[in-house]
């Protein structure tokens, strides 16, 4: 029973520790977009919360998209629509 109890206090002092250091057991690559998870259609800008470049070691450049309902889209940073969003977000950041 001791053992039981020292493991247990073991793995949630290691989960408290974690979690306060940002580091996550999850594996990078859930970082990355593959072919089925692209987006083919164009997302309006009011449903987009945020938007990250996935890591450099994924297979495909893109955008990770994160939309208002949480939600995540992968885009292909070459779309005209998403350019476009970006120039204007950084147009009404600046102003």
């Amino acid at each position: 029973m001791k053992v039981f109890s020292l493991a247990l206090l073991t793995l949630l002092l290691a989960a408290i520790w974690t979690g306060s250091q940002g580091v996550s057991f999850r594996s990078s690559y859930s970082m990355c977009c593959y072919q089925k998870m692209f987006s083919q259609k164009k997302i309006p800008a009011f449903i987009i919360k945020s938007y990250q470049m996935t890591p450099s070691h994924c297979s495909r450049k893109a955008l990770l998209v994160q939309l208002r309902n949480g939600r995540k889209i992968c885009v292909d940073p070459e779309e005209s629509w998403f350019q476009q969003y970006q120039q204007q977000k950084l147009t009404s950041t600046s102003t």
